[in-house]
């Protein structure tokens, strides 16, 4: 039963698959019915298909048939219409022969473009070809011109790389990276370059450090040339130097991430070059070129650095320069302190001290502090002192080494008042007297006074600029004028003084000086005061001590003058020859002392300037010195021997001493005050030339004694030389002749008066 159904489905399938095909072949092409025919085929039951495709033909053939049937009488009318148009055929065949002579024409002619479009065709193709190639050659363009931009912006790289136009070579470098390789980064060249960029980069970099480098040599050169345009005219020295390396460098090295290298490496090498600046050429003292250039570099290398500070973000900041600044600071004030030590020219001294300030004002001008720069001048200031003091002691000492030490004659009033001008004197005396005449001082009180004025002013020099007050200026000029006037002045004057060939008119003549130098420090206080506008009683005014000076060296003439004079009179006793055995007198003084009084009286003479103590003291000490001096003659331990007539003849000696004292030689004295001088000499040879030994022996010790400047032991030894020569004597005369008696008697009296002056000089030791 399954079977029969399964057999019936079966048939029913093949049945429809059958139908299927026939409705193909009939509504299929011939052309294309192959396939389906294939399908028949190759399909199962071929046989009952073609059984179905026979009833479907008779069935087709009775439609036909039926629709023949149907028009039949129409195709007897088209039969007859055929013979009706068959005339017309003929004509027409006629006609058609005609057109086969136009076909064949035709043919003939299409032949004839058949060759000929050959060429055409082969023309065509090449026409194919070339616009192929303009295709081609247009998309090569539209392809070169996309690389040509990238090819152009290498180009003007490696240009621009050539002339060492290095920040440019890095913008385009940027446009070339950025914005023209991405446009063409398949091409193989595009890759070439994109591995070049990091070399060309570092090439950029070292070409721009190469090109700093050449920046900090050029500027180490030529910092002194900056530095001195900004000494003179400060603003717009930097001018003078092509900073765009530096920018370009830092702008670069910014770009590529490496500032922070970039700036270390400045700084370092700026700090190289800083200590080089600052290291002082060992001759920088010989000359003020040297001070200069050593401050123009200074200068030079820090206009530079401030100007990199304000130009530049962060290339150099304060706290750089500040440490940079301290450490130029430390080192040039070291050095100043040890050249300028070297340094004995005052106006070399006073340029240094000039360029020091033009060198700290240039520099506080650019925002450094430089108050240690002016503290160091102060201490230079007292190094200028030092060489004024000993410029000016040369200079004192070509004045009064040339001086003639005579007081200035004037013969007209013109001269008189040139005199006056150059030294504040007044004298209503000399004023009334007429020309000639002349004034008490010699040349070298008008010059030393005009000296210490023009110290005064080369003192006021220094202290100009160096933003002092008044008050300390006026300190400083009277300290360093005092140091001139106790020192320098000073030791000029005793040097003179103390020279071994000075006469006494030389020391008179200082003396007077000196005194009118004296007189005129009021007039210098003024000069000062006018100077400083610091009043002198000022609280902490310091005084000039040019009056101590003056006295010092006015008593140290005198001293030398009564040194001197004492000297001279030494000179005139060496030339006394005294027979202190002569029993003969000459009733006349020796002749050495009657020269030696005619000195006196000539030299005292010349004293009449002095004043008058000075004078008085003077022969007061000459006169002592002689009496001292006949004294010690008297009593020289080689005179073991002498006799009365030699006393006598000495006596005489003292009496010429004695007439000139009262002659008054020096106004001034009272009465016989400079007799005095010989009381010694005279009581004591008026003891032996009276023989008056009773009233000495009897009055010794008493005030108002006759005797009383005779030392027993001056008496003792004058009356022993007597004594040997008297002893001597009479042993002689023995010989010859009988021994008087009052000669004897003489000796007894000698020897007790010796044993009495003995018992007076044991009881006044005991």
């Amino acid at each position: 039963m399954e079977r029969s159904k399964m057999a019936e489905a079966e048939s029913l399938e093949t049945a429809a698959e059958h139908e299927r095909i026939l409705r193909e072949i009939e509504s299929t092409d011939t052309a294309c019915i192959g396939p389906t025919l294939r399908s028949v085929y190759d399909g199962e039951e071929h046989g009952r298909f073609m059984e179905k495709l026979e009833t479907r033909i008779r069935n087709h053939d009775r439609e036909i048939e039926k629709m023949c049937n149907f028009h039949y009488q129409g195709f007897v009318d088209s039969i007859t219409e055929l013979l009706k148009v068959r005339g017309e055929a003929q004509k027409l065949k006629d006609f058609l022969g005609h057109e086969v002579n136009l076909t064949n024409q035709v043919t003939d002619t299409n032949r004839k473009l058949q060759h000929e479009g050959k060429e055409l065709v082969i023309a065509m193709e090449e026409l194919k070809q070339c616009r192929l190639q303009q295709r081609n050659i247009s998309a090569t363009v539209d392809k070169l011109m996309l690389c040509l931009p990238v090819l152009e912006m290498y180009s003007k790289l490696r240009d621009q790389m050539k002339t060492k136009r290095h920040y440019p070579a890095l913008k385009t470098l940027e446009h070339l990276e950025h914005t023209y390789l991405p446009q063409v980064s398949h091409y193989r060249f595009c890759k070439v370059m994109v591995d070049n960029i990091p070399k060309l980069r570092e090439e950029i970099k070292d070409v721009s450090m190469s090109d700093l480098k050449d920046f900090l040599e050029s500027i180490r050169k030529h910092s002194d040339k900056i530095g001195e345009t900004a000494m003179k005219q400060v603003p717009g020295a930097q001018d003078l130097v092509d900073f765009s390396p530096v920018y370009r460098c830092l702008h670069i090295y910014s770009v590529l991430g490496a500032r922070e290298t970039f700036e270390n490496y400045y700084r370092k090498q700026r700090r190289k070059q800083a200590r080089l600046v600052l290291q002082p050429p060992s001759n920088m003292h010989e000359t003020l070129d040297g001070y200069r250039k050593y401050f123009n570099q200074i200068v030079g290398f820090f206009v530079v650095e401030d100007h990199i500070l304000h130009t530049t973000q962060g290339l150099v900041n304060r706290a750089y320069i500040d440490e940079l600044w301290e450490m130029a600071l430390s080192k040039t004030i070291a050095a100043l302190r040890t050249h300028s030590s070297y340094c004995s020219d005052p106006n070399l001294v006073l340029d240094l001290k000039n360029l020091i300030v033009l060198f700290a004002d240039t520099l506080q001008v650019y925002g450094f502090p430089v108050n240690q720069l002016f503290d160091m001048l102060l201490e230079i200031r007292d190094q200028y002192s030092e060489t004024l003091l000993k410029k000016w002691g040369g200079i004192f000492r070509n004045i009064l080494d040339s001086d003639n030490y005579s007081p200035i004659p004037v013969t007209s009033e013109e001269m008189y008042k040139k005199v006056v001008g150059q030294f504040p004197f007044q004298d209503t005396e000399l004023e009334k007297q007429p020309f000639p005449k002349k004034f008490p001082f010699s040349e070298f009180v008008p010059k030393v006074y005009n000296q210490i004025k023009e110290f005064i002013y080369a003192c006021l020099k220094f202290s100009e600029d160096l933003h002092l007050s008044s008050t300390e200026v006026d300190d400083m000029i009277r300290k360093s004028t005092n140091l001139l006037l106790t020192r320098t002045l000073s030791n000029s004057l005793q040097n003179v003084i103390k020279r071994k060939n000075i006469g006494l008119t030389e020391l008179v003549q200082i003396i007077i000086n000196t005194t009118h130098l004296e007189k005129s420090c009021k007039y210098l206080e003024e000069f000062i005061t006018n100077i400083t506008n610091v009043l002198p009683e000022t609280v902490h005014t310091t005084k000039l001590y040019g009056t101590t000076t003056f006295k010092d060296a006015r008593h140290a003439a005198e001293e030398e003058i009564y040194t001197n004079l004492n000297q001279k009179i030494d000179q005139f006793l060496q030339l006394a020859d005294y027979d202190w055995m002569t029993g003969d007198l000459d009733n006349k003084a020796s002749d050495y002392l009657v020269d030696l009084i005619a000195f006196l009286r000539s030299t005292f003479a010349v004293f009449t300037h002095l004043p008058g103590k000075v004078a008085q003291t003077a022969c007061m000490s000459a006169c002592k010195h002689l009496a001292t001096s006949l004294m010690q003659l008297l009593l020289e331990a080689e005179v073991r021997q002498l006799t009365l007539g030699a006393l006598q003849q000495f006596n005489l000696d003292v009496r010429e001493c004695e007439q000139f004292a009262r002659s008054g030689p020096v106004p001034g004295f009272q009465e016989d005050t400079l007799q005095l001088a010989f009381i010694d000499l005279r009581q004591l040879l008026d003891l032996f030339i009276q023989w008056d030994w009773s009233t000495y022996l009897a009055d010794y010790g008493q005030p108002n004694c006759k005797y009383l400047r005779v030392n027993p032991v001056t008496a003792l030894t004058l009356l022993e030389k007597i004594s040997r020569e008297m002893k001597d004597t009479s042993r002689k005369n023995n010989m010859f002749a009988q021994f008087r008696k009052n000669e004897r008697d003489k000796q007894k009296l000698i020897d007790t008066v010796a044993k009495q002056l003995r018992g007076l000089i044991s009881s006044h030791h005991s």
